[in-house]
């Protein structure tokens, strides 16, 4: 019998809230000062504290979170406000009614072709309409790379071969292109944030709350899986290694996209 760890683990990935939160605050910064949205869409939404505060920027506004974990809507319920989780998939999205903003904090990354992806979410916004999208630049980070050479080399190749986690992301230009079909002000920039990570293992706990999670799902049994974890921690120890003050310095480059519909 397997013991395949669900999905999505909520309390794996609220571990580093302060650290991933930062990302999504910047590009919620971003938003136009003057909109005023009636129907809002957070897909991906997670354990639903974006989409909390959307209920308080805009209190007029309808705000509904989108995402393909029960667990993550489950801690979403918790906050007790008034919008409407839905269990879903944003490749199979489609909604009732044209959207005034559509917010994608670290959930596109996931899913492939963003030239149709970006132009299908995009005819969803009504005129006007906004879009914000942030996406870690994960996978040609070190850490992602080597998440993927140990993956590769070790008694757990074979039950990952053909795994997919993260894929690389267009480049900004192109996404600047897709969006400006139908879309003016568009704004696309990048930052790196340096994370500043305290804890054993700092690095490896921070991708067991992401990436890791389609090999983790993958691996057969908790045996191999601890076999790999170590090995991928020894790696990853040895690539980022703590200071004397005990933090873990983790480079991680984010792109951001925000455009309004004509």
């Amino acid at each position: 019998m397997t013991d395949t760890p669900p999905a999505w683990d909520s309390l794996q990935y609220s571990r580093f809230e302060r650290e991933r939160d930062r990302a999504a605050h910047d590009l919620l910064a971003r938003l136009p000062d003057e909109l005023t949205p009636g129907e809002i869409w957070d897909l991906g939404c997670g354990a639903g504290q974006h989409a909390v505060w959307l209920t308080r920027r805009f209190p007029k506004a309808r705000v509904h979170g989108l995402d393909t974990s029960e667990a993550m809507l489950e801690a979403a319920r918790a906050w007790d406000v008034d919008v409407d989780w839905r269990l879903g998939d944003i490749a199979g999205w489609a909604p009732d009614r044209p959207v005034d903003l559509i917010l994608a904090n670290a959930s596109l990354h996931w899913l492939p072709d963003h030239e149709a992806l970006l132009g299908r979410l995009t005819e969803a916004l009504a005129p006007g309409g906004v879009i914000a999208v942030q996406m870690p630049m994960a996978y040609e980070t070190r850490h992602h790379s080597l998440m993927r050479e140990v993956a590769a080399d070790g008694p757990w190749a074979r039950a990952l071969a053909g795994v997919g986690t993260v894929a690389p992301l267009l480049q900004p230009e192109d996404y600047y292109s897709v969006l400006a079909e139908g879309c003016g002000d568009v704004d696309v920039w990048s930052t790196t944030y340096l994370q500043a990570l305290t804890g054993a293992d700092a690095v490896l706990e921070w991708m067991k709350g992401t990436a890791l999670r389609p090999f983790l799902a993958a691996l057969p049994d908790g045996v191999m899986r601890r076999a790999y974890l170590a090995a991928l921690g020894e790696r990853l120890s040895s690539a980022f290694p703590p200071r004397r003050d005990g933090v873990t310095l983790m480079p991680f480059p984010r792109l951001f996209l925000v455009a309004r519909k004509r």
